[in-house]
């Protein structure tokens, strides 16, 4: 009878392993995919690609005990070398090859220079040909930021006393309502996808009052533009016996700062790699709705055509503005109107024609969206009954309040959209690992 006892310590060392130890000189193994072969001749570099970034491997004739003419790109392999310090390599050593076993191998040539530091190739053929462009330094870095951002958004609300939760993403009703849903047969009973957690995470604040979730969220929208997706993930967050709608604000400022010093910190080489300037977080502007329109239409001699909602090219010229002026790449936009905003947002008691809800534009682009909400019975059926809603069909959402909730309100953000503009992109696309659009559904 075997027992299993916990993870196996294996022989194979990862790169921090040899950065923290003592390896110079001595011969260690290790497992990666050949990222590269650069034969000089007497002397070959073979470039293997492990999770936490290269290392460099020296062949020379006559010392290793493998013929180089049989090693293809993308072989999974395990070298033994002994440790060398070296400057020029990545991450300060290389290893001089004494053994190398390939363990597997392509059964073909990569459709992709995956090996190159820019792949210089369309969006549509990365994306096409997924499994492979990920392997390239540059689109794997983009992703171990995406993973500090969520990591940060974890660590930094469970600092603040919040739960994490995992909502149902089938659900009888959309919290958004309209049509933008994707339909299902649920057991001969009508579902849809989840267009947002907003049902779930109110309710739970009366749970445990302070809660998040990272997780997809599915739009049913027949946009095919560079800022959407129709399903991206979003980190949400609601929180109870709030004073108002600006505290927030000030819990996702805090987020933000944490993150941005965990990305300094602990994820310089992804940002030295892709040349990503951190934006100061250090305190973020906040604007009225209908101030931040005028602000931008004076500066830039541009008509208000809508005055109930920002269009991009408004959402670009207010963030371009707040740049400027107060050298912030983020603005919080507040107070929109009650007409634009769900049901469940509470109006403003001074001018109920505005909510005490906001936006946060980074770089000139809606990443969240968020606001207090209605906690009062009476008040979220007199707001339903103005806008011809039959509370019948949310029966189970208005039960919370039906049996009290404090005060409270909460945001989402979405995470694709913050990644984006963090990294400088034009597409949000180029910040989902695999996209699904209009026309997009593989690989």
């Amino acid at each position: 009878m075997e027992f299993i006892e916990g993870v196996r310590e294996k022989e194979d060392l990862s790169v921090s392993a040899v950065l923290s130890g003592d390896y110079a000189g001595k011969t260690i193994k290790m497992r990666g995919a050949v990222h590269n072969v650069r034969d000089m001749g007497e002397v070959a570099f073979i470039i293997l690609r492990k999770a936490e970034g290269l290392v460099q491997c020296v062949y020379e004739k006559g010392t290793a005990g493998f013929s180089l003419k049989d090693l293809k790109e993308e072989s999974a392999v395990e070298v033994s070398g002994r440790v060398t310090p070296e400057k020029r390599a990545p991450n300060g050593f290389e290893l001089r090859l004494e053994t190398l076993s390939v363990l597997s191998e392509p059964a073909e040539v990569l459709p992709l220079a995956v090996n190159k530091y820019k792949m210089r190739t369309s969006l549509e053929a990365k994306l096409a040909l997924r499994p492979v462009s990920l392997r390239n330094v540059r689109e794997r870095a983009k992703f171990k930021l995406q993973e500090g951002i969520v990591r940060g958004f974890r660590e930094f609300l469970m600092s603040q006393g919040f739960t994490e939760v995992h909502t149902p993403k089938i659900v009888a009703r959309g919290a958004e309502g309209g049509s933008n849903v994707f339909r299902l047969d649920y057991f001969n009973k009508k579902a849809e996808l989840g267009q947002s957690p907003q049902f779930y995470k109110q309710t739970m604040v009366g749970v445990y009052d302070r809660v998040f979730e990272t997780a997809p969220v599915f739009r049913a929208e027949k946009h095919n533009t560079t800022r959407h997706l129709n399903e991206y993930v979003s980190l949400d967050f609601e929180m109870g016996y709030i004073d108002s709608f600006e505290e927030i604000m000030a819990m996702e400022t805090g987020f933000l700062q944490y993150t941005m010093a965990l990305l300094e910190r602990e994820y310089k080489k992804e940002l030295e790699l892709l040349e990503v300037r951190l934006p100061d977080v250090s305190h973020i502007p906040a604007v009225r709705f209908d101030r931040a329109k005028e602000l931008a239409a004076e500066k830039y001699n541009r008509r208000i055509r809508n005055p109930y909602d920002l269009e991009p090219e408004e959402e670009l010229l207010i963030g371009r503005y707040f740049q400027e002026e107060y050298g912030s790449d983020f603005v919080f936009v507040t107070h929109y109107p009650s007409k634009k905003r769900p049901f469940y947002a509470m109006d403003d008691p001074q001018d109920s024609r505005f909510t005490l809800s906001f936006d946060l534009l980074f770089r000139g682009l809606e990443v969240t969206t968020g606001g207090q909400r209605i906690h009062d019975y009476g008040e979220i059926l007199r707001k339903m009954e103005k806008r011809g809603m039959d509370p019948a069909d949310i029966e189970s959402y208005l039960m919370i309040f039906k049996y009290g909730m404090p005060p409270h309100g909460g945001l989402g953000i979405g995470l694709e959209r913050l990644t984006m503009r963090l990294l400088g992109e034009q597409n949000v696309r180029e910040a989902s690992l695999f996209p699904r659009d209009v026309i997009r559904l593989e690989p």
